[in-house]
């Protein structure tokens, strides 16, 4: 692997937190918890963690290979093969997903009289040219949008008290239906979005400067992420209520086009726009480049030959839904509960599963004296 390849585990940890921020705040997570979707938050999150630490466990089994090639080694050429490929449109479809959330976004806050193929294509050009470098890229990308998002997501936390937006009595009363409806809207959807999502970064663990720091470096910007996405999803029912933040189409963003302070602080749902852009950017990216590094470990075809059907693939995708409406359903009621849970959870297991009964034999053999 060559230096320039390389990633310090700093900017790992970066990109998996922007990742995880990505197209979250778009949406209400949790909503069928109503008040109680910070417990359904943290218990997606906590699901989430075993995952992680899942990944992360194969990874150090095998520190040289990416999810590509464990597969390949592990399950055989052409098993391995075929779950690559899987692998690839699965990448490629979640960043679909977020093209398709990107061009819709855009038509109704900015420009709503621009054409949503035009959008997307603009929009997947300008992703295209940056993969093309390489998924170093990404990473250096990601550090240097930190400081904005983290800035603008602070701010707005700051803001909606200070104008008296903030409702904490919308908060109660906790558990009023009990533990089911949390249960249910925690598992497999908040576990699938977006904390499930950390399967990506088995391709990307490899390139990580070596070090006994990764794990510590990862587990924490997963955890304060998580922490700081419930917070952020709460604000909706802070401020809207459970009904109405159920029911909005961009609940956050209706809750930031109410602040208005000493007719300084106005209009920011401009910036919160533009935060929703960088985060799926990031996230679309991110699936860009885990699809085009398979195809590159499945065919042996430098990636940058890949970068423009894979494109063509994603945009293609991204068409899939007639309209808004029907996007959101598909991927809120269907593909989070029974698609994304194979690549999430199923697949990933039984990798693991595999690598521990292959690595067990391996140590028997050895340690069994040889027969004469």
């Amino acid at each position: 692997m060559s230096q320039r390849n390389t990633i310090r585990v700093s900017e790992l940890a970066i990109t998996i937190s922007l990742f995880e921020v990505g197209s979250t705040t778009l949406f209400f997570i949790g909503g069928e918890a109503k008040q109680d979707a910070w417990l359904a938050m943290l218990l997606g999150a906590l699901a989430g963690l075993f995952l992680l630490l899942m990944h992360l466990s194969i990874h150090h089994q095998e520190p040289a290979l990416d999810l590509f090639l464990l597969f390949r080694s592990y399950m055989g050429k052409y098993v391995g093969t075929f779950v690559n490929l899987l692998f690839v449109g699965y990448f490629s479809y979640e960043a679909s997903r977020n093209l398709r959330d990107f061009g819709e976004i855009t038509v109704m806050t900015l420009l709503n009289r621009t054409s949503l193929w035009i959008i997307m294509l603009i929009v997947i050009l300008v992703v295209s040219n940056s993969v093309r470098y390489g998924h170093r890229v990404l990473f250096l990308m990601c550090v240097i949008f930190l400081p904005v998002m983290l800035f603008s997501y602070v701010l707005i936390s700051i803001l909606i008290p200070v104008t008296g937006l903030f409702h904490f009595e919308f908060m109660f009363p906790v558990l009023e239906s009990g533990w089911k409806p949390v249960l249910n809207a925690a598992i497999p959807e908040i576990v699938s979005f977006p904390f499930g999502q950390t399967v990506l970064f088995l391709v990307f663990y490899p390139y990580a400067r070596t070090g006994k720091k990764l794990n510590k470096a990862v587990i924490i910007s997963y955890i304060i992420t998580a922490l700081s996405l419930t917070f952020i999803n709460q604000l909706n029912i802070f401020v809207l209520g459970p009904k109405i933040a159920l029911y909005s189409t961009l609940p956050l963003l209706e809750t930031v086009q109410l602040i208005d302070l000493a007719e300084v602080f106005e209009r920011m749902d401009a910036l919160f726009t533009m935060l929703l852009f960088l985060g799926l950017g990031v996230k679309m990216g991110a699936f860009f480049n885990g699809a085009t590094i398979g195809l590159e470990k499945i065919t042996g075809i430098a990636y940058k030959k890949w970068v423009l059907p894979v494109a063509l693939l994603i945009y293609g995708m991204s068409f899939l839904s007639p309209n808004y409406t029907h996007h959101i359903v598909t991927g809120r009621q269907v593909v989070l509960n029974y698609l994304f849970p194979v690549f999430q959870i199923v697949l990933p297991l039984l990798l693991f599963i595999t690598i521990l009964i292959r690595k067990r034999k391996k140590r028997t053999n050895r340690s069994s004296p040889e027969k004469t």
